[in-house]
C-alpha cells in the first residue's frame, strides 16, 4: 500500500503551524497548505501548460500551470520547485525566478501557491501519469480560450497576475 503523503499547514505568512494527509488537505477541511507553480516561458514569450491527467484528483483534464505540486513536510520550496519540474516534464536545468504568493481557496482546498517563471528551450518529457499533454500557448491564444471551460480556475487567476508580471506592474 502506497504511504500517506503527509502536508505542512502553513499561514499566509508561510509558517509552518501543523502537518495533515492529502486526502484531509483536499477534503474540504479548507486547512491553508503550501504548493509550487513553474511559470515556463520560450524566448518568444509563448506559455508552457499541462493538461492534467484524467485520473488527478482536482481538475481533471484541464489545462494549468506548466508545473504546479505540493511541498512536502520538511521541504525547502525551492527544493520542491525543481522535484515537480523534474517529475512532471522531465526539467533540470532552469533558473527560477520568484513572481509573487497568495492563497487560492476553492471548494475542497485552500493552498498557499508560491509561484515562479523561468524562460527554457529544452526538451519535456512528459509523465503520463502527472499529464495527459503540454504544448506552449501565445497569450492572445489564452485569452480566445478564457471563455471556454479548458483551463482550472487557479490558473484563470494566475493568468491575470501573469498578464500584470509581464508587463512590468
Amino acid at each position: 500500500m502506497a504511504k500517506e503523503e503527509i502536508f505542512p499547514l502553513v499561514d499566509e505568512t508561510g509558517n509552518i503551524i501543523g502537518q495533515a494527509t492529502r486526502k484531509e488537505c483536499h477534503g474540504g477541511s479548507l486547512l491553508l497548505h503550501p504548493v509550487v507553480h513553474l511559470h515556463i516561458f520560450n524566448s518568444k514569450g509563448d506559455l508552457f501548460l499541462q493538461k492534467r491527467s484524467l485520473s488527478k484528483d482536482i481538475q481533471p483534464g484541464k489545462w494549468d500551470t506548466a508545473v504546479g505540486g505540493h511541498i512536502d513536510l520538511g521541504e525547502e520550496v525551492e527544493t520542491a520547485l525543481r522535484r515537480e519540474a523534474r517529475e512532471e516534464l522531465g526539467v533540470v536545468d532552469f533558473k527560477p525566478e520568484f513572481n509573487y504568493s497568495y492563497v487560492w481557496e476553492s471548494l475542497v482546498e485552500r493552498e498557499l501557491v508560491y509561484s515562479y517563471r523561468t524562460v527554457y528551450e529544452g526538451e519535456f518529457k512528459i509523465d503520463p501519469v502527472e499529464l495527459d499533454e503540454g504544448r506552449f500557448w501565445s497569450f492572445d491564444e489564452i485569452e480566445k480560450a478564457l471563455s471556454e471551460d479548458v483551463f482550472t480556475p487557479n490558473f484563470k487567476k494566475e493568468f491575470e497576475m501573469l498578464k500584470k508580471v509581464k508587463q512590468g506592474k
